[in-house]
């Protein structure tokens, strides 16, 4: 039966900070070699270059080091960071660690949070975009379930993943192999490998059938609700976090999830939060929260329609500001506005990550 997990959301003071986990471990919350993942944003540009990403992974993995964590150990705990905090999006990290408490029983009925995590095997340039990818998530994602002790798909509420994505060194090195890839466009390759491992998430918890190569992102009505992908230059795997609830798991905590159906949709992200097990007014304010909500981790896009509501927007059309950063600024503000807290995780690059122009939400509540 996996351990109990306890949860926190700490603000990142400065890009290269991590003093705030210092300070958990410090004050006994939990030890440094219990931390089993971390979730993040980075103030970087959330692009291909976004160094901030590894800036803060170094910092993170250095005090759990610092604190006691075999360095072997500290390699393998997932961290994964999403750039760019963008509008009031505050940088800060959801720590996740298990601990050890009283009220574990098997044959406990109520669910609670868990955890389980997995790296897929390597993914080459070439199999960026295509099957390939797909079925390499799918079965990284099901090691992580089985990892979470969680045997029903429906238990699972949100999909973490770190991917590959393409750099003119990545695409070389196909070339040179005398393989192709799907695109050469280094930034595009961000959207392609975000929604390629929506679909391999999607399989594996059984959304969808194995779709085509000519499927990826082309048909957005094949997606995941529970998926929220990051690719960046730092791996060549996926790392993948699945979280979800299980009987006989001990703790105060559970998840939840929903959809957002567009961007200005409140109600999707109260829906995550009723789900994880909130009982809320029907019109519920930020104020009603009372401090229970841990975080909540969406991921967005703009729909490509150009449109939200029937209304015209220029996201898309705009060379000044590229869409990822518009979008990303108008849902971290309505979610913000929702949590009362601007320290929200927003992603932007939502292919195949909930419904087209919209996007998966999951929501972590402390039931105390």
């Amino acid at each position: 039966m996996p351990s109990a997990i306890e949860v926190r959301k700490v603000p990142i003071h400065s890009v290269a900070d991590a003093s705030e986990l210092a300070k958990l471990i410090d004050d006994g919350v939990f030890k440094a070699d219990r931390v089993i993942a971390i979730i993040g944003k980075t103030e970087g540009n959330g692009g291909v270059n976004d160094y901030t990403r590894i800036i803060a992974d170094r910092a993170f993995r250095e005090v759990l080091v610092d604190k006691g964590t075999p360095a072997d150990q500290v390699k393998q705990v997932p961290i994964v960071w999403s750039g760019g905090t963008d509008g009031v999006i505050s940088p800060h990290a959801t720590i996740f660690a298990t601990t050890d408490v009283a009220e574990d029983d098997p044959s406990r009925e109520e669910q609670r949070l868990t955890v389980g995590f997995a790296m897929s095997e390597p993914i080459l340039p070439e199999e960026i975009g295509y099957v390939a990818m797909i079925e390499k998530v799918a079965a990284g994602v099901k090691v992580a379930m089985e990892r979470a002790g969680i045997t029903d798909p429906a238990d699972v509420h949100y999909v973490q993943t770190k991917t590959p994505l393409l750099t003119i060194h990545t695409i070389r090195d196909a070339h040179s192999r005398g393989k192709q890839v799907w695109t050469e466009h280094t930034h595009e390759s961000m959207d392609l490998s975000n929604g390629v491992t929506g679909l391999g998430i999607a399989v594996a918890l059984g959304e969808i059938e194995m779709p085509t190569d000519e499927d990826v992102m082309k048909n957005r009505e094949l997606y995941s609700s529970v998926a929220s992908c990051s690719s960046g230059v730092e791996l060549d795997q996926a790392q993948i976090v699945v979280v979800g609830n299980a009987k006989g798991v001990g703790g105060r905590y559970r998840i939840g999830h929903s959809v957002m159906k567009d961007a200005l949709d409140q109600d999707g992200i109260w829906a995550a939060i009723k789900d994880a097990g909130l009982d809320l007014p029907e019109r519920p304010h930020h104020t009603d929260l009372d401090g229970r909500l841990v975080n909540v981790f969406l991921k967005c896009e703009a729909s490509q329609n150009g449109e939200v509501r029937g209304r015209r927007n220029a996201m898309l059309d705009d060379s000044d500001v590229h869409w990822h950063r518009q979008i990303k600024s108008c849902v971290g503000g309505v979610t913000a506005a929702v949590t009362g807290d601007p320290a929200v995780f927003v992603s932007v690059s939502a292919a195949h990550q909930g419904p087209e122009g919209g996007g998966p939400v999951a929501a972590i509540v402390d039931l105390g």
